[in-house]
Order: structure tokens, then sequence, then C-alpha cells
């Protein structure tokens, strides 16, 4: 059986807030429990984070109503505070850039498909989530 490999998908957004901000954000639970869903119909009721290399992390994802939810974890292989994270989940891998641009912090997460939907749905999924995190960071008045 030949192996279908498949380029790795980029998504980022541009927030307009300080790298030291936006990865406070990004890896403190009480923060990602504020915007990782990808639709307001969902919802992250917990989540749990050992930003380390082989640490674990995971993020309960459900829809609101109930009728759908799921664990997004996996463990970190590399973590450069305010730079870089990088981690697997099941066979898969993903990185997460965090770029200084002036007072703005570009973040760009590159990740690898999965083979059961299209890979514009997941690109735009990740984008729609990645798109939650920028707002709530923007939003927020609280300091780091």
């Amino acid at each position: 059986m030949d192996v279908i490999t498949m380029e790795t998908i980029t998504v980022d957004a541009m927030v307009h807030a300080p790298v030291e901000k936006v990865w406070q954000y990004y890896t403190e639970p009480a923060h990602i429990t504020q915007w990782a869903f990808a639709d307001t119909s969902w919802h992250a009721p917990h989540a749990e984070n050992d930003l380390r290399v082989g640490g674990k992390f995971v993020t309960r994802m459900e829809a609101k109503d109930g009728s759908a939810g799921f664990d997004f974890e996996g463990i970190y292989d590399d973590v450069v505070p305010h730079e870089k994270i990088a981690y697997s989940f099941g066979d898969r891998k993903a990185t997460v850039l965090f770029s200084k641009e002036g007072s703005d912090t570009k973040v760009t997460i590159n990740f690898d498909p999965e083979t059961e939907n299209p890979i514009e749905m997941q690109r735009a999924g990740w984008q729609a989530i990645l798109e939650n995190f920028k707002t709530y960071v923007e939003k927020s008045s609280a300091l780091v």
C-alpha cells in the first residue's frame, strides 16, 4: 500500500498585542478555555497544559448543546518561550511560531492534515480557532 503524503497546512494571524501577552494567552489554561473553538456553538470547558518538552496538553472541545465533543491533546516536542511551540498529536505534528513585528505578534501554525476531512475544511477550522484567539487577546484588557 502506498503512503499518501500530504503537505503541511499553514494558518496565521497578526495579533495586535506584544509577544509576551500573546504567549501567555496561548499557553495558560484559563485563557485557552476562552478561545479554543472554531464556532460560537462550541466551547472549551476544560484545558490543562504542562508546557515543557515531554509535557502533555489537553483541551476539551464540546458543542454547547452536548451533541458532540472531543479532547484535543498532545505531547510537546519543543518549547522556546515567546518564539516556538512544537507538538505531536497522534501521528501528526504541529508547530506554532510567535514572531514579534513591532508592537504586534504574528502567530503562524503549521500542522499535518488528517485524512478524513478535506484540506480546505481543516484549514478553515484551524483559521477560525486562530481568529477567535486573536479576537480574545485584542479585546482583553488584562495585563501580562
